[in-house]
């Protein structure tokens, strides 16, 4: 930390001691104060501008509203009135007529009035006129102070005040952040209204981020436009509950967010100092107390909602407390406010988040399981995979690409030329060098389902229509029937081929790991399933675990992607096997890796961790082989119960209503027996008569 001391420009160079953070085991937890816990991905309301319609009483009809929400600042919330007059509130104070905001930061009326011309073009509802004659101001001193009377009532108005509270609320990144997303999400909103208003956003990616981050005169001007032209029926309002609006904070995020608390504390701390040290004294270790920043640390690791005890039932407990989402903890939703929309299955879930797997209970909808194919992109939204379907070949595509495909329609070099082959023809070299020499940009083929993996979040999927992953296809992958099944926004269409863009990866896909280990999950009723999900995270590991012998191919993946079971660095000869290491000669070079099992510990639960190698001295291995299997794990594959005959028929009222009865058999061969490792501490006393002893003798009770 440098130290500028600016009378005499003396520079006072030292290095300060941070404090201790907890550092991400492989495994994706936290060791804090000796257990591991785990840090819960956040799902929340992303910045971004939201507008939303609400019928009037009295008149019958839509009057939007807009929320211009920040990473971190004032909100901004825009409302049309049944007078037709558009006001805004700042920071939930009172409300200003949006001509006031305007020539607060700049405008003139008559430049007012001209940039929203083209959207404000309704007679019967002048939205710009009527707010103009109802502004008590007339010039941007005049909007200043009124800005000001209505944000600080009690503090007597100047222009300078006013000025400096502006530029401070919005135009001040300390106090204003939309964030990278925010801006992200702003500029798609507000594109098209910019475009017709006729100006342009600020950049999604300038030189200076914190130039594009605040709030700038032209994105209060497009939210504005954008509000008068929903009023004017074009358009429509956002659903909030769309997951294109909601995004994952991920641990990452919460830890920066909750050191960026404890630096501010600091900084408060190190002004304080700085006032009271003389400037020969100051050194940076004395101004800097870190304290504040280590207790913000603690604090969230101990303390947080979002940082949980980790669920070591048994691997897929461990596997779904990592993938879990929450939609509550600091910044997100409560219990109490969280009405039934929040806690919904939405239709952009598909693919993204589990429909089946979350909590019953007062939390049920807010915790959900990220899908099995769900990942998270640099904006934090969720991305879910699809097929590329190609229905054009262009002279700008590769040639392998374009030979074999089948034409759908006549195919012409120039618009109504003759045409030089039929639909049906398939392309040859002599058909593609033709279409090359000419340029042709796009010629419709029948539609053919490519390896080509693209992952979509939830606002651009909108925009395409998705056949499902088992749509029949032909040996040449095009679809085998004229009219297939597809998603298209919230609706399932029966559509021809011709439209499909994309086609699901897999039918699991919509799913989370844990339910997608149900076998035939198609038959199940939603609410058992949801059940049988949540119970698989509770089965204790037994004595002997056995692979299921009905799975659904997920289970080895699952026990892989634990990381309970041990996997081989690399690839080469197993050389010595014992019960707690095994060692693996590389096939490349004479290195040995030397692998530790895990024998008998205990977990968060109590349940017990024990690794058991599955391979023998002089076996060959490949990189990624399994060489032991873990606790509920056989073979490499997850193991959660065994594999037992089970019969429906009643035995003389011994399995009324939910009761079982079970064979000796089970008992005697301990099928679901299981270890549990608990710790328990006792004091031994010195005491008057001596020190106590710890024996497992009982006093004056004799052996037999």
């Amino acid at each position: 930390v440098d130290l500028v001391i600016k009378e005499t420009d003396e520079v006072k160079h030292q290095t300060v001691f941070m404090g201790d953070f907890p550092w991400m085991t492989d495994q994706g937890t936290f060791i804090i104060n000796g257990a591991e816990r785990v840090v819960v991905s956040q799902l929340v309301r992303s910045p971004g501008v939201y507008y939303t319609a609400a019928e009037d009483p009295s008149t019958g009809r839509m009057l939007h509203a807009a929320k211009v929400i920040p990473n971190r600042g004032a909100w901004l919330e825009f409302e049309t009135s049944n007078k037709d007059l558009l006001s805004v509130k700042v920071d939930r104070k009172r409300k200003i007529p949006v001509t006031t905001l305007l020539r607060a930061v700049g405008l003139e009326t008559a430049e007012i009035e001209k940039i929203f011309a083209p959207a404000d073009d309704n007679p019967e509802h002048p939205y710009v006129q009527l707010t103009l004659e109802k502004d008590p101001a007339t010039d941007q001193d005049q909007a200043l102070i009124e800005v000001y009377k209505k944000l600080r009532p009690g503090d007597p108005p100047t222009v300078d005040n006013a000025k400096a509270l502006v530029t401070s609320l919005f135009f001040n990144f300390r106090r204003y952040d939309l964030g990278r997303v925010g801006r992200y999400k702003l500029n798609k909103a507000l594109s098209d209204v910019a475009r017709k208003l006729k100006f342009d956003l600020p950049a999604e990616e300038s030189p200076n981020p914190r130039d594009s981050r605040v709030i700038s005169r032209d994105d209060i001007v497009a939210i504005i436009g954008k509000l008068i032209e929903l009023n004017n029926g074009r358009g429509e309002p956002d659903d909030i509950d769309h997951l294109g609006n909601r995004r994952i904070r991920a641990n990452g995020e919460l830890i920066q967010n909750q050191f960026r608390i404890g630096l501010l504390r600091m900084e408060r701390v190190v002004k304080e100092r700085m006032t009271i040290t003389d400037s020969d004294q100051a050194t940076p270790n004395t101004l800097i107390n870190i304290r504040p920043v280590v207790a913000a640390m603690k604090e969230f690791f101990g303390g947080s909602q979002l940082s949980q005890f980790m669920d070591q039932t048994n691997p897929l407990a461990e596997l779904t407390n990592k993938r879990r989402l929450s939609a509550l903890g600091p910044g997100g939703l409560s219990r109490e406010r969280a009405g039934f929309d929040v806690r919904d299955v939405h239709p952009s879930h598909y693919g993204r988040m589990c429909p089946i797997e979350t909590p019953e209970g007062p939390n049920i909808g807010l915790i959900g399981s990220l899908a099995t194919y769900g990942k998270i992109n640099k904006h934090g939204f969720i991305e879910t995979p699809y097929r590329k379907v190609r229905r054009y070949v262009g002279s700008k595509d590769k040639q392998a690409d374009a030979l074999g495909q089948i034409l759908v329609e006549d195919l012409a070099l120039t618009d109504g030329g003759k045409p030089i082959a039929k639909a049906g023809t398939i392309i040859d070299d002599k058909l593609w060098s033709q279409i090359k020499d000419a340029k042709l940009a796009q010629v419709m083929i029948r539609p053919i389902v490519t390896d080509e993996i693209v992952y979509l979040d939830a606002s651009e999927e909108e925009k395409f229509h998705i056949a499902q992953a088992n749509a029949a296809l032909d040996a040449d992958f095009r679809f085998a029937e004229a009219k297939v099944l597809v998603r298209w926004k919230d609706k399932f269409l029966e559509e021809t081929v011709d439209v499909i863009d994309y086609m699901d990866v897999s039918p699991k896909q919509i799913v989370s790991v844990a339910t997608a280990m149900i076998p035939f999950l198609e038959h199940d009723d939603a609410n058992r399933a949801l059940m049988g999900s949540n119970m698989m995270r509770q089965s204790v590991p037994l004595l002997q675990p056995e692979s299921p012998v009905v799975g659904t191919g997920v289970e080895f993946r699952a026990a892989l992607d634990s990381q309970g079971v041990l996997v081989s660095k690399a690839a080469g000869t197993v050389v010595s096997v014992t019960a707690d290491h095994l060692t693996v000669e590389r096939d490349a070079g004479d290195e040995r890796d030397v692998y530790r099992l895990k024998k008998f510990l205990r977990s968060n639960q109590g349940t017990c961790i024990n690794q058991r190698p599955v391979v023998d001295v002089g076996d060959r291995v490949v990189a990624g082989q399994v060489l032991a299997d873990g606790s509920s794990t056989d073979g490499g594959e997850m193991a959660l119960g065994q594999n037992i005959l089970v019969a429906f028929l009643p035995w003389e009222g011994g399995n009324y209503e939910d009761a079982i009865v079970i064979s000796e058999r089970l008992v005697k061969d301990d099928l679901f027996t299981s270890i549990h490792i608990e710790k328990h501490e006792i004091e031994a006393r010195d005491t008057k008569l001596g020190p106590e002893e710890i024996t497992r003798d009982i006093p004056n009770v004799g052996e037999e």
